[in-house]
């Protein structure tokens, strides 16, 4: 490898400790020195190379992803109010943070809610505001879905079909070696097959891959329903010991300790969406649990050229808490 391609590399893995620390301290305020250290960058510096690398300023950035996580959570939590919503995602001041969302989806908070769900909670009212302790840690109630008996006689037909398992476990915290994607990446299975060949490529030698015992990931950080598929973040990983090195495109983080949804499936290549659909759409509504924080991920259990089908064994792992 040139000398170039390994300072480039370690730019954006630079970058992508910042992106990192941004997405897991939403709630604070995030300044650009804070931001800058996370990254081992000087303040000084540190806006232009990341809006070199990442096509937009750091400023930018930070609203865009605490937008497109309200957005998310609009969308899925009717009942939840707007105040609320905009304090999870950084914004201490409701007005401020209606005037960020309509800049930028072109509608009002309640206004995207509305054309989100069919079928708004009785709980809420015309402006999002449902009289909710803005501190209570359980505002997310349960998911109401537009069509709710057709969706759900569809949803147990598609979960048979796929032959769905489900379970609930408590999951201990593990550390993740991953490459990250921005970009496009549903059904591309050939992008897939060249992140994790790289990655493979660089923990081989390490002695990282002792399966079983080590997990292979794809990790999502971002709504496709919301955000642009220019701008989705995906990265695909392998738990490694909390001491691993890491340099260059290779970065590493924290999967906290957590309960989690886990989806047991057979899968075509075509078929991903499908599954993940089943899951948000069938299973949880019924299932007396809620998204919690976190970032869903699927876990990928055998080689699918092993198969006598070619099918994908996947579990797909959704962060949950009681509703």
């Amino acid at each position: 490898m040139s000398v170039e391609k390994r300072r480039r590399q370690e730019y954006w893995a630079r970058i992508n400790r910042a992106v990192d620390y941004i997405e897991s301290h939403l709630q604070e305020e995030l300044t650009l020195e804070k931001i800058a250290r996370a990254a081992f960058f000087s303040p000084f510096h540190f806006h232009r190379i990341f809006s070199a690398l990442m096509g937009e300023p750091v400023s930018q950035f930070v609203q865009r992803i605490r937008l497109e996580k309200a957005a998310a959570l609009l969308r899925t939590h009717p009942r939840t109010s707007v105040t609320r919503v905009a304090h999870d995602v950084g914004y201490r001041n409701h007005a401020s943070f209606s005037r960020a969302f309509k800049a930028t989806f072109g509608v009002s908070p309640s206004g995207w809610r509305k054309g989100s769900m069919r079928e708004v909670s009785k709980g809420s009212t015309e402006d999002g505001k449902d009289g909710k302790d803005p501190q209570n840690p359980t505002a997310y109630p349960s998911v109401v879905m537009p069509d709710e008996n057709q969706l759900r006689r569809g949803s147990r037909k598609m979960a048979d079909e796929l032959k769905m398992e489900m379970r609930v476990e408590d999951l201990p915290e593990v550390t993740v070696a991953y490459i990250r994607h921005v970009g496009p990446y549903a059904g591309d299975s050939e992008l897939f097959q060249n992140l994790f060949g790289r990655l493979f490529q660089w923990a081989g030698p390490r002695n990282l891959l002792r399966f079983p015992a080590t997990q292979i990931l794809s990790i999502y950080h971002d709504d496709p329903a919301v955000t642009e598929e220019a701008k989705l973040r995906t990265s695909v990983g392998i738990t490694v010991p909390e001491e691993t090195e890491v340099s260059g495109e290779i970065g590493k983080m924290q999967m906290p300790a957590g309960r989690y949804a886990q989806a047991r499936f057979e899968l075509e290549p075509h078929q991903y969406e499908a599954a993940w659909n089943t899951v948000y759409g069938g299973w949880l509504p019924e299932s007396g649990y809620q998204p919690a924080d976190g970032l869903p991920f699927e876990r990928y259990l055998n080689n699918p050229d092993e198969h006598p089908q070619g099918k994908h064994l996947v579990e797909i792992c959704v962060p949950v808490k009681p509703l």
